[in-house]
């Protein structure tokens, strides 16, 4: 699956997209989030509140609880308020 990170998160990762394999287990957004932070401090870093954190998988917004498998597009993102 590819992860795409944006604005800070993407800072603390040090990438903007990267493809994973996470583990078979890791069946919802929350779960990718939660196994991602575990990384490396970049990843716990700008995972570490999950309330600061949108989701998009496959250009569409989720929860944390919406399912992904692999070959989804998840995009992690700050909340974006509109001007």
């Amino acid at each position: 699956m590819r992860v795409l990170y944006f604005a800070w998160l993407r800072q603390h990762v040090g990438c903007c997209e990267e493809a994973v394999v996470p583990p078979a287990d890791v069946r919802t957004v929350g779960q990718l989030i939660s196994w991602l932070s575990g990384r490396g401090e970049g990843y716990a870093r700008a995972l570490a509140d999950p309330a600061r954190i949108r989701a998009a998988v496959n250009q569409v917004h989720v929860p944390f609880s919406a399912e992904i498998a692999s070959g989804d597009e998840i995009a992690l993102f700050p909340p974006v308020t509109g001007g």
